[in-house]
């Protein structure tokens, strides 16, 4: 339509001027709202890559560490997982890809819990998360595990426990727990969606290296 009046013969130049000026508003309007929601469905999640090396061995950093190398391994152990992939499971008694999600989803959360000195509340139903959503939680609460471990000394990580509450009582462990635990468990889970997507015919993306932590170009 502003073409059209565009082109009538008649036109003053004060109308033709406003015209045009709200022609480009409405274009880059346009362009700017497609940016952004460009930029919103592709900003990148944490653990593409595993971030610098921490500045020392301290008890902390080496706990940082190693759940920034289960962050890595998750985050392209999850990446491009197609329906087909959520839906495999080795055996009849065997957990989904997705059932497997859910689970190390839960560890994340406790492995973040731990790491802040929050309890975990059981039940919690990690049933209702859709996939895309599942793994952005679950790669956010390592990535926040991770910055609440770095710097930490032996001693801090000595006052730290593993706390579960339910119905029934609650129960305290020390956080020696969590390293044989949760964060070991999740990384044997992880592994496991390796090897399903792989049986599924969507292999793990080569190009990942879990020895340094980048992506090979």
């Amino acid at each position: 339509m502003i073409e059209e009046l565009l082109d009538i013969p008649d036109l003053t130049f004060f109308q033709t001027t406003i015209f045009s000026t709200m022609k480009y508003a409405v274009v880059i309007s346009f362009i700017m709202l497609v940016s952004s929601n460009f930029q919103a469905m592709t900003q990148e999640l944490p653990y593409r890559e595993i971030p610098p090396y921490p500045a020392d061995y301290s008890a902390g950093n080496i706990v940082a560490r190693t759940i920034d190398g289960l962050g890595f391994r998750y985050y392209w152990a999850t990446d491009s997982l197609r329906p087909e992939d959520l839906e495999y499971k080795p055996s009849e008694e065997a957990r989904t890809a997705m059932e497997t999600l859910q689970h190390i989803y839960g560890l994340a959360d406790v492995i973040y819990n731990g790491a802040v000195g929050k309890p975990n509340v059981r039940p919690i139903d990690f049933t209702k998360y859709p996939f895309e959503e599942l793994r952005k939680l679950t790669l956010l609460n390592l990535q926040k595990a991770s910055e609440a471990m770095a710097g930490k000394s032996a001693e801090d990580i000595a006052k730290l426990n593993i706390t579960f509450k339910s119905q029934s009582g609650s129960s305290e462990s020390a956080y020696w727990h969590m390293l044989n635990g949760p964060l070991a468990d999740a990384l044997w889970h992880t592994g496991q969606i390796v090897s399903f997507r792989r049986a599924s015919g969507n292999p793990f993306n080569s190009k990942a290296s879990v020895f340094t932590g980048k992506v090979r170009q």
